[in-house]
């Protein structure tokens, strides 16, 4: 009796074991989760990425996007050590245009040449592109399309007598210097000066302002030719004058803002999004309404009209990412001309026809922001030039980043910072 029992159990147990595992084979997977890694300066607010991303999860039940958020100087780091577990710790990514080579010869980014449709590509700027490509191929989606910009606090100007910006940066110290006479504001201006790739990017403004430029036609390093060693020089005598702000040494972009929106400085650079925080964001801003715009100026007799640092970036899919399509997907719902125009407060449209037209004008009408930004963008972006797009571009920004500051404290004189930071490059290129 017991053996038969025993008997019909197991027989019960065979038949109702591969029933229960058809079932659960048949249960309907749970939401691909898609983990993105963004930063939380420049571009749109933390508030606006995060509104974006609950516009796609909404949209799109079967995929859940969760979003982190890192300052820029810990971006790159972030994703370097994220990429070195499998799966990557994120399957998105936001990259920035300097990283591209980098990041496409250590196989770290999806080439997603084939996935973008040729409507896609002829809609947005080709300069947006740039960002993204890397020999031929395309390794994500553009994004943030900046650059920096010259603010200058027009009610400082008019209290001194000043009616107009300046067009050049001898204008600029002229002005400064009757800022500073007549008691108005004791640093008149403010810059990112310390070491960080935010130094870099007035660096390029101000060589390329002055005839420079980073590298030759065969890449060698020339920004410590005559012209380099000069505008470094510049720099420094702005400090000692006192009309540059001595802790710029030390600042970065939120920096810059800090004390700009205080009223304690006159003129700035800095990108699109300190515009609106400065202006509009009384919660931000002690100087709002007094906040304008103008073409960045260049050096006197340097044959420029203007220079500035093209500082855009793109959105990637880490390579080993095992949801590639999912993670695609979300970067086509951000980078979309839809949502881009709708979040323009702080982040231009990498699209050209977002800028044309009627679009053009549904554009710069959308906000008291965009009024402003979308002709400012449009006179300035002719001028905006990229940083070398080369794999050793991390070491090599750091090593003049490292230069600049050693000229800037005076521990080395500009010629000897800029040319160990030179062989620096030569050799990291070999």
């Amino acid at each position: 009796m017991v053996s038969k029992l025993r008997v019909t159990l197991m027989l019960v147990l065979l038949i109702a074991i591969p029933l229960l595992t058809a079932c659960q084979s048949q249960q309907t997977p749970g939401p691909v989760s898609i983990k993105v890694l963004s930063m939380e300066q420049a571009g749109p607010t933390v508030e606006e990425m995060n509104s974006i991303v609950q516009e796609f999860n909404k949209a799109n039940p079967n995929i859940q996007v969760q979003i982190e958020y890192v300052s820029y100087d810990a971006l790159h780091d972030k994703i370097t050590t994220a990429m070195a577990s499998k799966p990557p710790a994120y399957d998105v990514f936001l990259v920035d245009d300097i990283w591209y080579a980098e990041f496409a010869k250590n196989g770290y980014i999806l080439d997603v040449t084939d996935r973008i449709p040729q409507t896609t590509k002829d809609k947005v700027f080709k300069a947006a592109w740039d960002i993204t490509t890397v020999n031929g191929r395309t390794y994500g989606m553009p994004w943030l399309l900046d650059q920096k910009y010259f603010y200058y606090n027009e009610k400082l100007l008019n209290d001194a007598g000043i009616s107009a910006p300046p067009a050049t940066w001898e204008d600029m110290l002229a002005q400064a210097k009757t800022l500073k006479e007549k008691g108005i504001v004791e640093y008149p201006i403010v810059w990112s000066w310390g070491q960080y790739e935010a130094a870099i990017c007035d660096w390029v403004t101000l060589l390329y302002g002055n005839g420079g430029a980073m590298v030759d036609d065969q890449g060698k390093p020339k920004f410590n030719d005559a012209t380099g060693v000069k505008t470094l020089n510049w720099m420094i005598q702005t400090m000692d004058d006192g009309l540059t702000n001595p802790a710029s040494v030390s600042y970065v972009e939120e920096d810059v803002r800090n004390v700009f929106s205080q009223g304690k400085a006159a003129f700035a650079t800095n990108w699109n999004y300190m515009f609106d925080l400065v202006n509009f964001q009384k919660d931000q801003s002690q100087v709002t309404g007094q906040i304008k715009m103008s073409l960045m100026p260049a050096f006197a007799n340097s044959g420029v009209q203007s220079a500035t640092i093209n500082g855009s970036m793109g959105f990637s899919v880490a390579a080993t990412s095992p949801n590639a399509d999912a993670a695609w997907k979300y970067i086509e719902f951000l980078t979309s001309e839809d949502v881009q125009n709708r979040y323009s407060a702080h982040l231009l449209p990498v699209w050209q026809t977002s800028f044309e037209g009627d679009a053009g004008q549904k554009l710069q009408a959308l906000s008291q922001v965009t009024q402003a930004t979308v002709p400012m963008f449009n006179e300035q972006f002719p001028f905006a030039h990229v940083r070398p797009k080369v794999s050793y571009y991390p070491e090599a920004s750091k090593a003049l980043q490292l230069a600049m500051q050693e000229a800037l404290t005076k521990q080395k004189s500009a010629q000897q910072a800029l040319d160990d930071a030179a062989a620096k490059w030569v050799g990291l290129a070999q």
